[in-house]
């Protein structure tokens, strides 16, 4: 898979016919193809004040959640599949304030996702069952991959709902003119 521009991933490999393939396959997909081009278009729609904004103390900010997708998506997948060194300091996800634009939350996250779908697009299939010590719980690499899809598929809606109410506007992620969703992520702008 390449994430060229965050939108246009392509999946590629010979192992997808098989079911941990398809499983390693349809991970990648959805987090290059289904959840980042939705945060994108989210992001498009709002100003940097906006991604910062809180609904109260108790409640996470757009660029928090996205530091923290990032942060968790790396520890799982790059560092605790990957080996690469593990530094996350999970707390200062949350703890930022600092008004980082949406442009420097983005790059992030495109960059997390390259990283990740490197380590996916080469993870030994016949691994998927071994164990791995991730956040000091022993996991196998299927159910850290499996937590990283729901955990991103999770925030990406917390994301999707914030926006909303945000800019108060339907973000058409999917054209119904047709009767049929046609999905319009990878559009430039969402459809009036």
């Amino acid at each position: 898979m390449q994430i060229a521009n965050g939108s246009d991933a392509q999946i590629t490999g010979a192992n997808e016919a098989t079911v941990p393939g398809a499983f390693l396959a349809q991970a990648r997909d959805l987090l290059a193809s289904d959840y980042l081009p939705k945060i994108e278009r989210c992001l498009e729609s709002l100003t940097d004040a906006d991604v910062w904004w809180r609904a109260n103390e108790e409640s996470n900010s757009i660029g928090n959640l996205l530091l923290h997708l990032s942060g968790n998506a790396r520890q799982w997948i790059v560092s605790g599949l990957g080996g690469a060194p593990d530094n996350r300091e999970r707390q200062t996800e949350f703890d930022e304030r600092a008004p980082l634009t949406r442009h420097e939350l983005l790059s992030r996250m495109r960059e997390t996702l390259r990283d990740v779908d490197a380590v996916l697009a080469q993870f030994d299939h016949s691994r998927l069952l071994d164990k791995y010590n991730i956040q000091r719980s022993d996991v196998t690499a299927l159910e850290a991959i499996f937590h990283v899809v729901e955990h991103f598929s999770m925030h990406t809606g917390q994301i999707i709902l914030q926006t909303k109410i945000l800019t108060k506007k339907d973000l058409r992620f999917y054209d119904l003119s047709t009767g049929e969703p046609v999905h319009t992520c990878h559009d430039e702008k969402p459809k009036a």
